[in-house]
């Protein structure tokens, strides 16, 4: 594989587990980037890539690690197949280095920091994240029938504070400080201990293993440790050529990273051959849907018909849709369960159709929309709502613009990494939008084909404003 066509992973973490991640997708033909603190305090050392921070170098298994210093020797580094391990807490070579997937495996149990903005594609490993808010998918970390999986909508097992049993031994296997202090090992990984036996000392006060087994993992000497503090684990299996290995764990969720990133791209050229980019979209015919069909819960009575600067808030986009070119949409269609919307609408050249099951979400009047489009000449529907009353035809008209030129199958307006209304979607997705069901919308597309989007970015943040209660409140998006 050439090196430029090499996919960018950033891997957030060193440790055990995210060097587990880094074996696989290396071994695949990733360029890969591991960020790590200045004090690691990985336990497993002889085989993480985390000790290449104080050591130079570092070899997991067939694989060398290099701590890189600047952005030239990362590039070095990555052009000699190695993996570059730099001292990033913040990750902010993300900004530098614009990687292709980002992968979140501090192991922190929360979240310290990562964005769904940060790459294309973002996977976290672990609790605290959620699926299509934080990443865009979740790799279960628990061990047991789970682990390893790809969630794709919501979050992993939460944290119990328990670690897995391993020999019949959970918490029991852990090694832990038993002072403030720094640390000083007595012990080797690899070593055969008896329960009860001095491993290390945090300051003066001595360390004890808690079971009888071999030394899996134990920090470096120098390290500040407090009490109870993870210091090491014994694994009771007492097979010391365990210790030079990454463990069943770590390749088992280096493979659920691996299956997430394969199926995303899987994803990826699916879509390119339904979009068909190559093909000249100018001529794309676009219908619009005008959604006006919510029950206003938090505004307390029809905020489509508040006033907002003279008019009633729904007639804003309807004038300037009015002020479009003709042919920017091929037809033009309006949903909603109120009468004197629906009679404007058709004055307004709208085909209006009567949502009398607004109860059933959002999702009910997307499919109406569709459904009044039935299988005619539309190429691409673009859903817009009716409670943004600042936004302007000059931003539907760049999004239509920007969306046909780019050849994605999808797009939306944006502003600094908020999405909002309106949307498009080509035909291809029309099925999925379908299949929607209770009050999802059509966000949900979009977070699932992150290299599917084009955005369009709006010149204020009051355009993608809508309003959902009176006084002035404007809570997020219908």
């Amino acid at each position: 594989m050439r090196r430029e066509d090499r996919k960018r992973v950033v891997i957030k973490g060193a440790g055990d587990l995210a060097s587990g991640i880094a074996l696989r997708l290396f071994r695949c033909g990733f360029d890969l980037v591991m960020t790590e603190t200045a004090v690691p305090t990985t336990v497993r050392r002889t085989v993480a890539f985390s000790p290449a921070v104080y050591q130079g170098t570092v070899q997991v298994e067939d694989v060398t690690g290099v701590r890189c210093d600047s952005m030239e020797v990362v590039e070095q580094t990555l052009k000699e197949r190695k993996i570059a391990v730099v001292v990033d807490e913040k990750a902010e070579i993300i900004q530098k280095w614009k990687p292709d997937v980002v992968v979140d495996a501090i192991l922190a149990k929360r979240n310290l920091g990562t964005s769904i903005q940060d790459a294309p594609l973002v996977i976290a490993v672990g609790p605290g994240f959620i699926a299509g808010k934080d990443c865009h998918c979740v790799v279960e970390s628990k061990r047991g029938h789970y682990l390893g999986r790809c969630i794709w909508e919501g979050s992993a097992i939460p944290n119990t504070g328990v670690p897995g049993l391993i020999g019949g031994y959970g918490l029991e296997r852990l090694i832990r400080a038993s002072d403030d202090g720094v640390f000083r090992g007595t012990v080797s990984i690899g070593s055969q201990v008896k329960a009860g036996a001095v491993v290390g000392y945090a300051g003066e006060t001595p360390i004890h293993a808690q079971i009888d087994g071999v030394v899996r993992g134990l920090l470096q000497d120098g390290v500040l440790v407090t009490k109870g503090m993870k210091a090491g684990d014994v694994d009771p299996r007492c097979a010391p050529e365990h210790c030079d290995t990454a463990s069943d764990k770590a390749m088992a969720i280096g493979g659920g990273v691996l299956e997430a990133i394969l199926s995303w791209e899987q994803r990826a050229m699916a879509l390119e051959g339904r979009t068909a980019p190559e093909q000249d979209r100018s001529a794309s015919k676009i219908a619009l849907v005008l959604l006006a069909a919510g029950d206003s819960r938090r505004f307390g009575s029809n905020k489509l018909l508040a006033d907002i600067e003279g008019k009633p808030m729904y007639r804003h986009i309807l004038e300037e849709v009015e002020r479009l070119p003709k042919d920017a949409f091929c037809r033009r269609i309006l949903v909603s369960q109120y009468p004197e919307i629906l009679t404007d609408g058709e004055r307004s050249g709208f085909r209006a159709v009567e949502n009398r099951e607004s109860s059933l979400g959002i999702s009910h009047s997307i499919r109406l929309g569709l459904e009044a489009l039935g299988d005619g000449e539309a190429d691409a529907v673009c859903f817009a709502v009716c409670d943004q009353p600042w936004l302007t035809h000059t931003a539907i008209a760049g999004l239509l613009k920007g969306w046909r030129e780019s050849g994605k199958g999808l797009g939306t307006l944006s502003f600094q990494g908020r999405d909002g209304n309106p949307a498009v979607f080509s035909r291809a997705y029309f099925g999925d939008l379908a299949a929607l069901s209770g009050d999802r919308g059509g966000r949900r597309i979009l977070l699932a084909h992150p290299e599917d989007v084009y955005r369009y970015e709006v010149a204020q943040e009051r355009e993608l404003t809508d309003v959902d209660e009176p006084l002035g409140h404007h809570l997020g998006q219908e």
